[in-house]
């Protein structure tokens, strides 16, 4: 008979992590044959052409330049006042909303995300998000007592699906008087996917007529991909639409280090509030600081003081947009090669705008991963399709995998 101690509604609660499961077969894999014979779609982080994750030249040489006291020293529970704000001014660079703004210092993206669902949503409420989503969205709705719902992120022209969100929405608010809605955009994880200018108009259009109706509606921008998505300010200009938006719709963005500067580990990010009411940003800095205090209490000084260094010198901040540009055209060179492949033996691959990732639809994921191994390529099998970490990839072994994949959901597939 087993013996359980934890509280009852904390029984049999466990994360699946499908990737780094892939990642462990991957390691064990190389091991066995050597890197130069395995390809590596596992990872999430930026890999050179050596397949080591790299870091920025620039964030390297002024992390090592700062003074012991920033490493030891404990930060406001809120965050550095220039941290806060300057993170603002990495979120909205030259596309800055009308609006009143704050920031809240956040243990990674994650953290960022997960204070967003805890103070704007209520204990068993359905919070939505897009069907190609991160799943570790579900986990963290269910640890605070909230239910994930989805709605489908593409229609039949694979164009952004307005009436599938319409329809979540509408439905939803009619449960609730509130709803949070997480969008993963631009270089959507794990797709690459990113809604157009056009579609934020949509997506605005519904949250305006249900606010008409009296209802609130928080809007969480994931953004933790947005800096190898294109150029700063053409890829932000949806923001500006977020200018005098009424005050029962909410703007958030979770922020994240982990991609922008290449520090993964470090767990630094924000949490970034816009609204048309000073009211409403008020509450939201005291619920953050609250929420922090009692998360993770501070978060990583030095990485925090780093941003600022970095964004109030202009050489400094020059050299860091340089170095992001050269890893971006990076990717894009390693996607390109994979999307060409997957056009020319007509894999059906979702649309791939720019990001760490690109995704194969499929419902035999797990089954076609495993084959994948027969060919030494390891990917991460989804709920709802095959996920390539193009990020970590080298060109010159992205050359066939497109085609290696037909074949193995072809094998799979009977």
């Amino acid at each position: 008979m087993s013996t359980f101690m934890t509280a009852a509604s904390r029984e049999g609660k466990k994360i699946n992590d499908v990737v780094f499961s892939a990642g462990a077969a991957a390691r064990a894999a190389i091991e066995q044959y050597g890197k130069e014979k395995v390809v590596n779609a596992t990872v999430g982080c930026y890999g050179d052409d050596d397949e080591n994750v790299a870091c920025l030249p620039v964030v390297e040489k002024v992390y090592r330049s700062l003074p012991m006291s920033d490493f030891i020293t404990y930060a406001p529970p809120v965050g550095l006042e220039t941290y806060r704000h300057d993170v603002i001014d990495a979120t909205f660079e030259d596309q800055r909303p009308e609006g009143y703004t704050a920031a809240v210092a956040t243990a990674g993206g994650t953290g960022a995300v997960h204070i967003a669902i805890t103070n704007y949503s209520e204990v068993g409420d359905k919070v939505l998000t897009t069907d190609w989503r991160w799943a570790v969205y579900d986990n963290l709705c269910a640890e605070v007592g909230r239910q994930l719902a989805t709605f489908a992120m593409l229609d039949d022209t694979r164009s952004f699906n307005i009436e599938s969100f319409s329809s979540s929405v509408a439905a939803i608010l009619q449960e609730q008087d509130s709803i949070l809605i997480m969008l993963n955009t631009p270089a959507n994880n794990p797709t690459g996917f990113a809604l157009s200018d056009r579609d934020w108009d949509e997506v605005l259009d519904v949250c305006r007529f249900h606010e008409k109706k009296g209802k609130r509606i928080t809007i969480l921008v994931d953004i933790a991909y947005i800096a190898y998505a294109g150029e700063k300010n053409e890829v932000r200009s949806f923001m500006k639409k977020f200018s005098n938006l009424p005050e029962h719709i909410f703007v958030l963005f979770a922020y994240s280090m982990s991609k922008a500067f290449t520090l993964y580990g470090q767990r630094a990010g924000a949490l970034v509030g816009l609204s048309s009411s000073q009211d409403v940003i008020r509450e939201f800095e005291e619920a953050g600081k609250y929420s922090a205090r009692t998360s993770w209490s501070n978060v990583n000084r030095a990485a925090m003081t780093l941003l600022s260094v970095i964004r109030r010198d202009p050489v400094l901040l020059k050299e860091l947009e340089a170095e992001e540009t050269g890893f971006f055209r990076t990717i894009c060179d390693r996607a390109a090669i994979f999307m060409e492949e997957a056009k020319a033996c007509e894999l059906n691959v979702i649309p791939y705008k720019a990001g760490f990732f690109i995704s194969v639809p499929t419902t035999v994921s797990a089954a076609a991963c495993e084959k994948l191994h027969d060919d030494l390529i390891f990917a991460a099998p989804l709920a709802r399709g095959i996920r390539l970490g193009v990020c970590s990839i080298p060109a010159y072994k992205m050359s066939g995998v497109a085609g290696k994949i037909k074949k193995a959901l072809e094998a799979v597939n009977g």
